[in-house]
């Protein structure tokens, strides 16, 4: 892989807003009403954290990964995505120094359950260096339009 101690990863996904489905966000159930379409539980938050893992460690992407025509995937909960993801980079010697991730999305409003969110990263990650911001797109795009909510993730890894 490579000869650097240190390795970042960047992570985005999107997904469109569904009728009948749960807000999941960071692990955590956001009341809402309606939640994010996907073959997972669409949960955009720890998608991104899943591709900035991978990507920083080398390895392919989360849909080579898991793929939406796996049905062992179906509504799986992406916390054991994450599982998965860091258990790879574990095995190769990897270790996760810090997180920063940005959720766009005009509503919900999810200050009240970053903490929650946070806590069930770190549990995975066995990192507390984690930081979860949330921001409007200002009634622009399709975020604006509340058509669908995308996420952002930095990653440090660290092998020694």
């Amino acid at each position: 892989m490579s000869k650097f101690k240190f390795r970042t990863g960047f992570g985005y996904d999107v997904h469109r807003f569904s009728e009948d489905r749960k807000l999941i966000l960071g692990g955590v159930e956001i009341p809402n009403d309606r939640g994010l379409a996907g073959h997972s539980d669409a949960d955009v938050l720890l998608h991104s954290v899943c591709d900035a893992m991978l990507g920083a460690a080398g390895f392919k992407d989360i849909g080579h990964q898991f793929p939406d025509t796996d049905s062992n995937f179906k509504d799986i909960s992406s916390l054991v995505l994450l599982e998965r993801c860091f258990e790879l980079i574990k095995s190769n010697g990897w270790e996760v120094v810090n997180l920063d991730c940005a959720l766009l999305l005009e509503k919900p409003k999810i200050y009240k359950y970053t903490d929650e969110m946070k806590k069930n990263i770190s549990g995975v990650i066995l990192t507390e260096d984690i930081s979860i911001k949330a921001t409007t797109s200002e009634g622009i795009g399709f975020i604006g339009r509340e058509e669908g909510c995308a996420a952002y993730s930095v990653i440090l890894l660290h092998k020694d």
